[in-house]
């Protein structure tokens, strides 16, 4: 499962996705409950990582969800309601982070696209009444198994299954964030092809460590 991202740059968010970003500013690396762009069919919005910010779990309560498996989407309490509503979102990023067992050990690494472009994984979002009388928004990333992709399924613990992001074609993201029947959504939750797909080891910087 993804737990840290790439966003993309101001100009990369311009020139690749048409949204102007001005006065909005966002850490080079993302991580849980960290703030970054993602785009609604109402536009652009600056959100937490995890559909569940932890300031908003009861005490004593750990429950990650900044990944939301596309078979149970529907089902699970914390999701229900936005999947059906189709409350979707494309998260626009240049390239997430999987640990690689191959070598034994696990090897941080970067998945990228192979012309070095920004890309966009299909997301979800949701609104927060902040207790002080604001609104917040939090996003997740939804998943699909890749126990036979060619580059994903090196991913991940020797014997776990394997789980991939969903990247999205670009002609794809007008359908998504115009979406509102939530089987056609789970109808592009689709494998992007490997060949178009890059891996290399990428150490954690320790700015951006937890």
């Amino acid at each position: 499962m993804c737990v840290n991202f790439t966003p993309p740059t101001h100009r990369q968010l311009l020139d690749g996705f048409g949204l102007n970003a001005a006065g909005v500013d966002w850490r080079a690396e993302t991580w849980q409950d960290y703030t970054a762009p993602v785009l609604t069919a109402s536009g652009l919005l600056l959100a937490s990582y995890g559909f569940v910010p932890k300031r908003h779990l009861p005490p004593g309560v750990r429950f990650t969800t900044m990944n939301a498996r596309a078979e149970t989407i529907g089902e699970k309490p914390t999701y229900k309601g936005a999947w059906r509503r189709c409350q979707l979102c494309l998260v626009p990023m240049q390239a997430f982070f999987e640990p690689c067992y191959e070598s034994g050990k696990a090897v941080r690494t970067r998945i990228s696209l192979a012309d070095g472009e920004p890309f966009a994984v299909a997301g979800m979002w949701r609104e927060w009444q902040e207790p002080e009388g604001g609104v917040s928004h939090a996003f997740t990333q939804i998943t699909i198994n890749a126990d036979q992709h060619p580059l994903m399924k090196r991913m991940h613990k020797p014997g776990d299954e394997k789980r991939s992001l969903v990247i999205l074609p670009r002609e794809r993201y007008g359908d998504w964030l115009a979406c509102r029947e939530p089987g056609l959504a789970r109808a592009m939750l689709a494998p992007f092809p490997a060949e178009l797909m890059q891996a290399a080891p990428s150490p954690v910087k320790s700015a951006n460590a937890q």
